[in-house]
């Protein structure tokens, strides 16, 4: 995926993205990232934690 680009490369991305979001918004944007990309996975397996029932406390 990254063979074309080098170090120095996604060096100097890594520096323009944190230049233009800052350093407040880069967790939030890596949060919204990951669960976006979770969200694409699961919604790619079949599997959605929304159409699974808990098991009820009692153990029925």
């Amino acid at each position: 995926m990254f063979g074309s680009l080098g170090i120095w490369e996604i060096l100097l991305i890594v520096v323009v993205v944190a230049l233009l979001f800052g350093g407040k918004k880069l967790p939030e944007l890596g949060k919204g990232l990951g669960q976006g990309i979770k969200n694409f996975k699961n919604a790619v397996m079949g599997t959605d934690k929304d159409e699974e029932t808990p098991k009820d406390e009692k153990g029925n």
